[in-house]
């Protein structure tokens, strides 16, 4: 069967249930564990969608106390699992359109949540469904489930977890083709300290731990307006001013890609630092501006898979409460969690701030000669004829590493720019619908017996 022309055939529904999906503002809100709506409203809209879909199109399916759910097809005692998640983070400022409202244009399919993840989900589960209407028989249950805050905490996926059975090997279609078979550890931790009564009355950037902060504001008690405009002309930075509020925009990014960004709350601190004794501004400017490897910090490391250790202070918050910044690290092998917390906390204490630990992810990483990269990369090339790009390891967190024996698979094809997190976030049609086709191929690859696969 040739997957690809039959995907082709059958596009239209394809658009238009990411486009439906994409509609629903599954943004987190708040968790309440015993709420009917754990992660807020949109969240679990997103997670009935899903559900009402595979039901109406005869799939087995299950709500797990709404933390989670999964759509369900095949026989056989081993399980493949594909996870993806329904959450999107929240959306800034200076979209070309609407982000809850998809658009297709130039042969591109923008909305928040059309790469991540809600388009890849979609294309997984029309894999799945285009396989059944084909009459394939499956000899393992294909299991697509479904998380629901991936981009907060992981409490979805891990209550699931809690209660249904580990896949045997899975892949979480969230990242890039044609295969990531490494994630780096993920570290979150805050700095924080007290309030000084100065000219600066507050001062505010990011809102989630995994974006680099696109925008930054402070008030003043004292007129810096015209060193302010000043500075901004200087280095084509764009700013306002406006009744003592003074605010700056950089560019969002991925936080395991911060040099892809700029941070606004540099921009902002590297100005304050000119003119004001504040010493939150100065631990910001001497210690964690545009160095995204933290050499500043003294914990810059790397290895030769996993490449360089990534930092994204990302939450920034300074007023009467007190001071805080929330970072996030990237880290590869040859990271060392004692001594990088021996030496945040001394850097902290030379500014009179505070450091504490408040999650971590290990890293994740499979074997590239693992038979299910292999199988993967196989499917992936048949239907690209794609034999050059190899598997890399990345800096982001996906699914892949909530299971015992997962990879990360697509959908962001080799030489796209990937827009997550990022403004206009946007899906190649095209890319969605090859996409389609790769994940058809690997699940019947995935589910056929070892007599059928040797024949």
């Amino acid at each position: 069967m040739d997957f690809l022309t039959y995907v082709k055939e059958h596009r239209t529904p394809i658009i238009k249930e990411v486009k439906s999906l994409c509609r629903i503002k599954s943004v987190f809100e708040a968790y309440d564990p015993q709420s009917d709506a754990p992660f807020g409203k949109g969240i679990q809209q997103a997670l009935e969608h899903m559900l009402k879909l595979g039901e109406k199109d005869g799939f087995a399916t299950k709500n797990v106390q709404n933390h989670a759910g999964h759509i369900e097809y095949g026989e056989g005692e081993e399980i493949l699992g594909i996870l993806a998640h329904l959450d999107v983070v929240p959306a800034e400022e200076g979209w070309t359109n609407p982000p809850f409202s998809p658009v297709v244009k130039d042969g591109k399919l923008y909305a928040r949540g059309a790469v991540d993840d809600k388009g890849p989900l979609i294309a997984a589960y029309f894999a799945l469904k285009f396989l059944k209407e084909l009459d394939v028989t499956f000899h393992r249950r294909v299991r697509l489930i479904m998380g629901t805050d991936e981009e907060t905490a992981w409490r979805g996926i891990n209550t699931y977890f809690k209660h249904e059975t580990m896949p045997d090997q899975g892949f979480s279609p969230d990242a890039d083709f044609p295969l990531i078979h490494g994630e780096k550890g993920i570290y979150n931790f805050e700095f924080t300290g007290p309030f000084e009564d100065d000219a600066l009355s507050y001062f505010k950037a990011g809102k989630r731990h995994n974006i680099v902060p696109d925008v930054a504001e402070c008030r003043l008690d004292i007129d810096l307006e015209k060193p302010f405009r000043d500075f901004l002309k200087h280095h084509g930075y764009k700013g306002s001013v406006k009744k003592g509020v003074y605010k700056v925009h950089g560019k969002s990014a991925h936080a395991m890609s911060p040099h892809l960004g700029v941070n606004a709350a540099f921009i902002l601190a590297r100005f304050l630092s000119e003119h004001l004794d504040n010493r939150f501004i100065h631990f910001i400017k001497e210690q964690l501006c545009f160095d995204p490897y933290g050499e500043k910090l003294g914990i810059a490391t790397a290895d030769d898979t996993m490449k360089h250790l990534t930092i994204n202070p990302a939450v920034f918050s300074y007023d009467e409460n007190g001071a805080s910044i929330l970072s996030n690290i990237r880290y590869p092998k040859d990271f060392s969690l004692n001594a990088t917390a021996k030496r945040l906390s001394a850097a902290a204490r030379r500014y009179g701030l505070s450091y504490e630990k408040k999650f971590q992810l290990p890293l994740h990483y499979v074997d590239p000669k693992d038979p299910l990269v292999e199988g993967l990369l196989t499917s992936y090339r048949k239907i690209t004829n794609d034999y050059e790009t190899p598997p890399k390891t990345i800096g982001g967190g996906t699914y892949a590493r909530a299971l015992d024996k997962g990879v990360a698979f697509g959908p962001v094809m080799p030489e796209r720019e990937d827009l997550q997190h990022q403004k206009d976030e946007h899906i190649y049609i095209d890319d969605l619908i090859e996409a389609t086709a790769i994940y058809m191929e690997a699940i019947y690859s995935l589910t056929r017996r070892n007599d059928e696969k040797k024949a």
